[in-house]
């Protein structure tokens, strides 16, 4: 009998692998949040063939069984009136360069209903979330173009708060100094107007009391495309218990980061000590790429075995998902990963092609497939469909 009991665990430990493979490959897994595009634009990289830089290109998108990805669109707050709406439309651009030279890869899509129909087709769903209210420049027809052009979502800060909503950055470290807290009245027409629109309200990145008073003027499901759980992490970017329960009544979906310094609290000081380390370098890189995030992302690439020990365990990512369905349901949870924004995620998670990982660990906390459908997809679908009617 002692003879048979390595066979048989191997057989066992076969099967759950090829368990993995099947719940995962059966479920649609969307990512919500992915800064490939504004990368592209100063690397130049062909994200229709294998890359070896980089988390995000169409071939390892398939080997990860991703099949539907929104496309952040954004600009640093360097960009401002007159500037911030053509980058955004350039980036957009750039997406359908793509799609045009791949179009048996991958298809732009505007709603739920085009989402499963591409799928079906094995093609990888393509949607456009625009990350930064000031790329509207304070315009209700610039939100109109934008729709027009595919917008999905519309993340109402980034970091910089604009005329007429304010950021987590701001309501934290500027507090005692802004005009106002939270939306103006323009800034409850706009919500209003995506709503009318179909374009969904992405409250990562706002300030509290602009999430609350998206939360009293939205008639429709709003998400959080990357964000994690304070109590985990205390990072201004994350939501606090009281929000979360606050989204789940509204119906949304907070989408988890996959970002180190959102999951993990004990990253930031880490990566400081790192990138002074490395400040020569690091001032090198900026020179060449005309950009700190992706000179980063590039120093973390140089140095992977002195990166890798400051990055956090995949398991804490785990736990950040966890602990937010114990919290509000299995109903409310999605997956925004951040890749190619950050310069560093839990180990494991590499790029697209890891995203089976997660399915394995969340099978190991006894999730169910119907479960596991909801978090890699099932949720954004229906929110989407909440919005778009379709």
């Amino acid at each position: 009998m002692k003879k048979l009991l390595f066979p048989l665990l191997f057989i066992s430990l076969k099967l759950c692998a090829q368990d993995v493979a099947k719940i995962h490959q059966k479920a649609i897994l969307i990512d919500t949040h992915n800064d490939v595009l504004s990368n592209e634009l100063i690397t130049k990289f062909d994200l229709g063939k294998q890359q070896t830089e980089g988390n995000f290109d169409l071939v390892r998108a398939k080997e990860g069984g991703l099949d539907a990805q929104i496309f952040s669109i954004w600009c640093g707050e360097n960009y401002g009136k007159g500037t911030a709406f053509a980058f955004a439309n350039r980036e957009i651009d750039s997406l359908y360069a793509l799609i045009k030279r791949y179009p048996d890869k991958i298809t732009l899509v505007h709603n739920s209903a085009e989402l499963k129909k591409t799928v079906d087709q094995k093609k990888l769903a393509a949607l456009i979330g625009v990350e930064g209210g000031h790329m509207i420049e304070d315009r209700m027809d610039y939100i109109d173009s934008l729709a027009k052009r595919g917008m999905n979502y519309l993340t109402l800060t980034w970091n910089n708060s604009t005329s007429w909503a304010t950021s987590a950055r701001d309501e934290v470290t500027k507090k005692d100094s802004l005009k106002f807290l939270g939306l103006t009245d323009y800034g409850k027409q706009i919500v209003k107007h995506l709503n009318q629109l179909g374009v969904m309200v992405d409250v990562s990145h706002v300030g509290e009391r602009t999430f609350y008073d998206v939360l009293a003027t939205a008639t429709k499901p709003v998400i959080a495309s990357h964000s994690c759980a304070w109590s985990i992490d205390p990072s201004r970017r994350n939501m606090k218990d009281d929000q979360l329960k606050a989204l789940a009544k509204n119906g949304g979906v907070i989408c988890l980061n996959f970002y180190s310094g959102f999951v993990d609290s004990t990253y930031s000081p880490k990566v400081a000590m790192f990138l002074h380390q490395h400040k020569a370098e690091l001032d090198s890189l900026v020179k060449i790429y005309h950009d700190g995030d992706l000179a980063n992302i590039r120093l973390n690439s140089m140095y992977k075995a002195e990166s890798d020990k400051i990055r956090p365990p995949l398991s804490l990512l785990i736990h950040h998902i966890d602990y937010i369905v114990k919290l509000i349901g299995v109903d409310h949870v999605g997956i925004g990963s951040d890749f190619d924004g950050a310069e560093s995620y839990p180990l494991g998670l590499d790029s697209v092609s890891d995203y089976p990982k997660i399915t394995e660990e969340l099978l190991k906390l006894n999730y169910t497939e119907k479960d596991i459908d909801k978090i890699l997809g099932g949720n954004l679908m229906r929110v989407l469909k909440a919005n778009t009617g379709k």
